[in-house]
């Protein structure tokens, strides 16, 4: 389990630290745990999943608008320079498990694309058994802590 803290910087924006203090990219993250692409975000609502999500898509080469994906409950992201695409869900508004197989869910997990999961324990079933799971919890001093298992 690795831990990192998230603070917010004015001048920067977010900053991510290891466990030494030292400041590291998001897409570091993601390379730590290749080849698994599939990220499960778990954090209380404002926490900042959409918001670290846009920050590791930044880092790994989109320049899409990347937003919530409430309505869509799926946006897609082309990476600059390549044909790999970020499939970023949000699964707050699904009712059940047969909304996320009518939209096709599982075609986007195994593709071999990258997935960011907001909400994702009504989709849990369908996950991969090696989805990377991403804690979000905001810290008494507005920091936040984010934990991967």
């Amino acid at each position: 389990m690795d831990r990192y803290t998230i603070k917010q910087d004015e001048k920067n924006g977010i900053l991510v630290l290891n466990d030494k203090g030292e400041c590291v990219s998001p897409k570091t993250i993601v390379e730590q745990v290749a080849p698994r692409r599939v990220f499960a975000f778990d954090g209380r609502m404002g926490a900042g999943k959409t918001t670290f999500i846009k920050k590791l898509c930044e880092d790994l080469g989109t320049t899409d608008v990347v937003n919530s994906p409430t309505f869509a409950i799926v946006n897609v992201y082309e990476v600059d320079g390549t044909k790999d695409e970020i499939y970023h869900f949000d699964c707050y508004r699904l009712k059940d498990l047969r909304e996320a197989e009518d939209f096709g869910a599982e075609d986007y997990l195994y593709s071999g694309n990258i997935c960011f999961i907001e909400w994702p324990d009504i989709i849990s079933p369908l996950l991969p058994e090696d989805t990377v799971r991403v804690k979000i919890r905001v810290l008494e001093n507005g920091d936040r802590e984010l934990t991967i298992e």
